[in-house]
């Protein structure tokens, strides 16, 4: 820590170093953004506010979750994606995947199961227009316990089974507890699928947690950020506050795309939504 006084009368000095007060916790959280950035060229960067600290990590990063939803989110753009223009929140959006937030300023449906964009060809190459995503509240090994990151899992690495130890990440809680344990007591090891054809997580326990990264969690997990980093609804943590344009997209029926249309909010671009509240995964 440096030694230069911050006062003005450099002569009054604290006979104890104080820690920071709940207020200034408070405050620095809404100021910093810690989020793991993913790539298609398969590297973890650790970017704070923005800027990249420390050097890309390569294949596989050893984390601890933190927090998480306990159901899958969705969202929805109306529009296609374009890199050059500004980022906007989403359209539509539901936290939990049941229905849609009170703040989405084009809801889709009354509820997500029997939405228009929750219907197979509404999307790209028969998918749905709405897409599921999770973000995570994690610590990462090696770096300091007080520090969570947001670590967002695209729809392409939720799903599906896994082989042994090795999961996509919803099939991947679900070893854990049918294993007598958690996610946030053991470290996670999040890599890339080198078999896969686009860019996809996988996810694989290393080891139980120690006593002092049980505890360490425990205490994480009462930090503001562990709840405002796996939620979709928080535009602060993704610097963007500008609302879509009106559309007329929520009195429409959905426009089937066939194979041929490309994917232009594709999780292995990088741009301006990189920092959108629906970016379903932060590549290069």
């Amino acid at each position: 820590m440096s030694e230069v006084s911050i006062y003005k009368d450099g002569s009054a000095v604290s006979a104890s170093r104080r820690p920071p007060s709940a207020l200034g916790q408070t405050m620095a959280s809404n100021g910093t953004n810690r989020r793991i950035q993913t790539s298609n060229v398969g590297t973890f960067k650790r970017m704070v506010n923005g800027e990249q600290v420390g050097a890309a990590v390569r294949g596989e990063l050893d984390i601890i979750i933190a927090n998480a939803l306990p159901k899958v989110s969705r969202v929805f753009y109306a529009k296609q994606y374009d890199p050059s223009a500004e980022p906007t929140l989403p359209d539509c959006w539901s936290n939990v995947g049941d229905v849609p937030e009170a703040s989405a300023s084009a809801k889709q449906s009354d509820n997500c199961a029997d939405c228009k964009q929750n219907i197979a060809g509404s999307g790209a190459n028969g998918g749905r227009a709405c897409r599921f995503q999770r973000r995570l509240a994690v610590l990462v090994v090696g770096e300091p316990y007080d520090e969570l990151y947001q670590l967002n899992v695209p729809a392409k690495s939720l799903f599906g089974k896994g082989e042994g130890n090795v999961h996509p990440f919803e099939s991947y809680v679900r070893f854990l507890l049918n294993n007598g344990e958690s996610p946030d007591t053991v470290v996670t090891t999040v890599s890339y699928d080198a078999d896969a054809d686009t860019m996809q997580l996988q996810f694989s326990p290393v080891r139980a947690l120690t006593d002092d990264e049980y505890t360490a969690v425990q205490k994480a997990q009462s930090l503001p950020e562990a709840q405002s980093y796996v939620k979709l609804t928080v535009a602060q943590v993704d610097r963007v506050k500008k609302l879509p344009a009106a559309t007329e997209t929520a009195a429409s029926e959905p426009t089937v795309r066939t194979a041929g249309d490309a994917e232009t909010r594709s999780p292995d671009v990088e741009g301006k939504l990189a920092s959108v509240l629906g970016e379903w995964a932060d590549e290069d």
